[in-house]
């Protein structure tokens, strides 16, 4: 019995030895080693440090001289409704004011003495109200109208936009305004040839406002309000203009003169039809943005109608990138309204082409611009 055991015993140490010592024996089953996870680079999107600008020429809501029949049915609150998105979106919006703001008052009398009949354009005070809710953020008050309803009408004018937070420039008791916006410093100054105005026949007293106002901005914008008037004026001669025998002034001269000075965009309006644009210096040059939003009494017949809105970017040395003209196109009985065949683009681009050999630009059917050393 004891030997039985005893073998018994031998025989299980044998297995045991032999289980502990061979290398397959007890292993649990081959896995993957865990995977170590990816690295992904993710580079970040450079901020976009453009500047997006929207400009247009004259904007005037309608007239209650010599009476209320002059005004838009609907108080003018739908004037700028097909364009309220090109011009909200932009960083800055810019226009022409043609005309005061002001309830009560009397025309100046300079103005009933002209020979031809006056033309004398008094927007009720709330209008301001419907620039502000469009997105206009500058308006240049520096043309022919800003004086119609004389000192009353130009201090009430500016007062409005004051409380409304809308810049201006052009009047001689207002003749720059600089403002940051979004961390940019702005400069803005406006020219016409008309009294109470910061003249644009004294180019070199303008050069001068210019440079200082360059001083203490990023970006210098300047407006004109000059050149002849009406169809027979869509061409830039390069020389000085006269309409109805008043000096309007020579404005190829005066914006060259600009941008030597240091301007960065030059925002030309008062023929009230469209001209050509230049780039100079790599900066732009709109010699007139005609008409936008003028009720009845100003002509919007034939090209007076089209109305382009100019939508540029530049960066923030105010070099020119790239732009759009977004063609409108203005009845009486219709106001303001898109205008799909891009009449207004055409129309620019033709121009462009025949005025300046070498404007410096290339511009689409569409109204797509680019630099043409892009190209």
């Amino acid at each position: 019995m004891k030997l039985g055991l005893t073998l018994i015993l031998l025989f299980c140490s044998i297995l045991l030895f032999v289980g502990c010592n061979n290398p397959t024996a007890h292993r649990p089953a081959k896995t993957e080693p865990a995977a170590e996870p990816v690295a992904v680079e993710t580079i970040a999107s450079p901020a976009d440090t453009a500047i997006n600008i929207a400009a247009v020429g004259d904007i005037m809501l309608g007239t209650a001289y010599p009476n209320i029949n002059n005004l838009p049915p609907d108080s003018g609150k739908n004037s700028f409704k097909y364009a309220l998105k090109d011009l909200r979106e932009a960083d800055i919006a810019f226009g022409n004011l043609e005309g005061a703001l002001i309830d009560s008052g009397a025309p100046a009398a300079m103005k009933l003495r002209f020979r031809s009949k006056p033309y004398l354009f008094k927007m009720p005070e709330h209008y301001g109200g419907i620039f502000k809710d469009a997105g206009f953020d500058i308006l240049s008050v520096a043309n022919n109208h800003s004086n119609d309803f004389g000192l009353k009408g130009r201090v009430n004018t500016v007062k409005i936009l004051d409380s409304l937070g809308i810049h201006y420039a052009g009047l001689k008791t207002s003749p720059t305004k600089a403002f940051t916006l979004n961390g940019v410093r702005y400069g803005f100054c406006a020219f016409s040839p008309n009294s109470q105005t910061v003249s644009l026949l004294d180019i070199k007293a303008a050069t001068v406002i210019i440079q200082k106002l360059k001083r203490q901005s990023d970006v210098v914008i300047v407006s004109f309000h000059g050149g002849g008037e009406g169809v027979a004026f869509e061409h830039v001669p390069c020389v000085s203009e006269f309409y109805n025998g008043e000096r309007r002034g020579n404005v190829n001269a005066f914006a060259h003169a600009a941008i030597d000075a240091g301007a960065d965009v030059i925002l030309g309006n008062g023929p009230h039809v469209s001209r050509a644009l230049e780039l100079y210096k790599n900066r732009l040059i709109a010699y007139s943005l005609g008409n936008f939003c003028t009720y009845r009494s100003v002509s919007v017949a034939g090209i007076c109608g089209l109305a382009p809105m100019l939508k540029l970017r530049i960066n923030k040395k105010g070099q020119f990138l790239r732009g759009q003209i977004v063609s409108y196109k203005q009845s009486h009985d219709k106001g303001l309204l898109r205008d799909t065949l891009n009449r207004a683009s055409r129309r620019i681009k033709t121009l462009t082409e025949n005025d300046f050999e070498a404007s410096g630009l290339i511009i689409s059917e569409t109204g797509a611009i680019m630099p043409a050393a892009l190209n």
